[in-house]
């Protein structure tokens, strides 16, 4: 199989072709996993966290890619039946499935059997503790897998299983009633899907942009935000929650100035760059934590996250706007999102 290997991290800057097409043999499944033929998978900027060395280190050299759809080929039963999970390998054969983030976690500690398995201590990730989707095969657990809708296609389904899944637990973070307002700082492939989903959930909501980006506010305004500014700009009216997915501080500083008394700042970051501890600890009490403000982390996804965002999308034709590149292009790509030259989301044709 054709395969876009990690094997060292890298400074993009530097080193501007991270990933190398290499000729693999196809990986086989073990006990209660499947075999997917890939057809596409998305590229995130949490890609560019693991290649430059932000993220937990990665199980060198790896297949990156966490966005997945492809194409049931195999399964192996388990060697110890439970639940009829035999029976449930078998439903999956010839299903077109995605995988998300969330490649594995332990299914029996206290986080996990109270729906929060992200917070799991034996959380693995798709693509950086096991191989991802820069290829035509890979195999992964049966029960960590998601069915897509008829409705969305492989390309349109790729950005929806992390940028949508993560960025659908944000929403949820936020306790957004319908009617209250809400902001997004930033806007790439998770927020643009927030929007969307936001404009369905909670309709009577005015959904506030701020973008250092001239063309994303212009994007922004395009798919129906009430208003879209510069992170530093004031917008008409207090919010009663941000959704944050900038990898710098400056926005959050901000954003707290523009929450209403009792409003939740919820980061949706898998990192945030270094600063001087001085300049980072520059709050105003008064002006950005005072009236009972809130600041809410976002912690990976559940199969559930991604399950429900995917119906969700199905049912309110949620789609992501979207770049296709071939699989051997994959370098391109990231150096796009690099550059910051986003507009929705980049997807690989395996």
């Amino acid at each position: 199989m054709r395969a876009m290997v990690l094997e060292s991290l890298a400074d993009l800057k530097a080193q501007p072709a991270p990933v190398s097409l290499r000729s693999l043999e196809a990986p086989a499944p073990a006990p209660g996993e499947v075999l997917l033929r890939v057809s596409r998978c998305g590229v995130c900027h949490t890609e560019l966290d693991e290649i430059e060395g932000r993220t937990p280190p990665p199980h060198l050299p790896v297949i990156l890619g966490h966005q997945v759809v492809g194409v049931v080929e195999g399964v192996q039963r388990l060697q110890t039946l439970e639940r009829g999970e035999d029976q449930s390998l078998e439903t999956l054969e010839s299903m077109r499935v995605g995988v998300a983030w969330i490649a594995s976690a332990c299914g029996h500690c206290q986080y996990c059997l109270s729906g929060q398995e992200n917070l799991c201590t034996e959380f693995r990730a798709t693509g950086r503790d096991i191989n991802g989707g820069y290829a035509e095969y890979m195999t992964i657990r049966a029960d960590f897998v998601h069915p897509i809708p008829e409705s969305i296609s492989d390309s349109e389904a790729a950005p929806l299983l992390c940028a949508g899944g993560v960025g659908y637990r944000a929403l949820k973070l936020c306790n957004l009633q319908n009617s209250q307002t809400l902001g997004l700082m930033g806007f790439g492939g998770s927020n643009h899907l927030v929007l969307k989903a936001a404009k369905h959930k909670v309709p009577a909501s005015n959904i506030f942009v701020f973008s250092r980006n001239p063309q994303e506010r212009e994007f922004a305004l395009s798919l129906g935000a009430t208003w879209a500014g510069a992170i530093d700009e004031v917008p008409p009216e207090e919010l009663d929650a941000i959704i944050d997915t900038t990898p710098v501080w400056r926005p959050d500083m901000e954003a707290l100035k523009r929450l209403k008394p009792g409003g939740r700042l919820v980061i949706n970051a898998i990192r945030k760059e270094n600063v001087d501890e001085e300049e980072l600890l520059k709050l105003d009490y008064a002006s950005q934590l005072w009236m009972e403000k809130e600041i809410k982390s976002v912690a990976n996804v559940t199969r559930q996250d991604v399950r429900e965002f995917l119906q969700l999308a199905a049912e309110a034709n949620i789609r992501p706007e979207y770049q296709e590149f071939d699989l051997a292009d994959a370098n391109q790509a990231l150096l796009e999102l690099k550059q910051g030259k986003i507009r929705g989301a980049k997807v690989l044709i395996a």
